[in-house]
């Protein structure tokens, strides 16, 4: 199975760290635009292979993109990071034309590949992707709920002072710091819901914490995250190539589901080897209904500033 990360940088590649160490993938290929980049990333990664016990292949190139042919997955994680005090929103209008020339590139290549978009504002770029390459809604997936999801089970973690692992939780909407829905009504520790645990109030700091997450490291980073953003990429990428099938909040085209229509939004998902097997009605409740409506008015009012690019 062959994974090409477009975007060498802090997120590609520790996503492409992540997959060969995890052996998720026979071979991986990083491509940057940045003259010796992704070679770089790539020699350094497969130096690790003795010590941790991986045989993927790894390699990096420059701009080239007949080295992705063929590819089963394709992430996209290019375009600029996020700075302090930056929305992920500001982006759109840098990210957007490059994310439109990755989609279509890495297609002539690679025709039949399932597309994984990670770039800033995900919803917006997931969308982006989708109605410029043409291709069936399923091959077209927004990572973000994957993190958003993993950022509030680790404040739910620390909350508790319970693992992490023992937590199911799942944020849904869009992946902005207003627009996610962390679900704390659905959250539970072993099978048992956390409210049992704590508090109304302590529940909406951590939605409040989960919210704000990206924009927490940015400010203590002075640029985006990119452990848990190349992680949970790499979380999707396993279960598409491995067929696992899990249940995966993921940034998806919605026909109807959960009365949205043409747009890109986060929603629980199963990810296989077809990519979006299946859009899951979750039963939310009125306040979550109305949660999800406010989110996905706000996508949709970024997706309008995409229509001069699409034209």
């Amino acid at each position: 199975m062959k994974v090409t990360i477009v975007g060498a940088g802090n997120v590609g590649a520790t996503c492409a760290d992540v997959i060969s160490y995890r052996r998720i993938a026979s071979e991986v290929v990083l491509l940057d635009i940045r003259e010796g980049f992704a070679e770089g990333k790539a020699l350094d990664i497969m130096q690790c292979a003795t010590n941790t016990g991986f045989n993927t292949k790894v390699s990096g190139v420059t701009n080239d993109y007949s080295k992705t042919a063929g590819s089963d997955v394709v992430v996209i994680t290019s375009g600029i990071p996020r700075k302090p005090g930056m929305t992920r929103e500001e982006l759109i209008g840098i990210n957007a034309g490059i994310v439109k020339t990755v989609a279509e590139n890495v297609l002539k290549h690679s025709p039949d590949t399932i597309i994984v978009v990670v770039s800033n504002p995900m919803d917006t770029m997931t969308y982006l992707a989708l109605k410029s390459t043409g291709l069936p809604k399923n091959r077209i997936i927004g990572m973000g709920g994957a993190l958003d999801s993993s950022r509030f089970r680790t404040y739910l973690s620390l909350a508790l002072d319970k693992p992490a692992n023992d937590i199911s939780a799942m944020v849904i909407g869009g992946h902005g710091d207003t627009t996610m829905i962390p679900l704390t009504r659905l959250a539970s520790y072993n099978g048992i819901p956390v409210s049992q645990f704590l508090s109304e109030e302590e529940l909406q700091k951590v939605a409040a914490d989960t919210m704000v997450g990206g924009a927490t490291l940015t400010g203590l980073l002075g640029t985006s995250a990119w452990y848990a953003p190349g992680a949970s990429v790499a979380f999707l990428v396993d279960s598409i190539l491995n067929d696992q099938k899990k249940m995966i909040a993921c940034s998806v085209f919605v026909e109807g589901e959960y009365g949205q229509n043409d747009i890109c939004i986060g929603v629980p998902c199963i990810i296989g080897k077809n990519g979006v097997e299946e859009i899951l009605d979750i039963k939310l409740n009125d306040a979550e209904k109305a949660l999800f409506a406010k989110s996905a008015d706000a996508v949709r009012q970024m997706n309008d500033a995409l229509k001069s690019i699409l034209v």
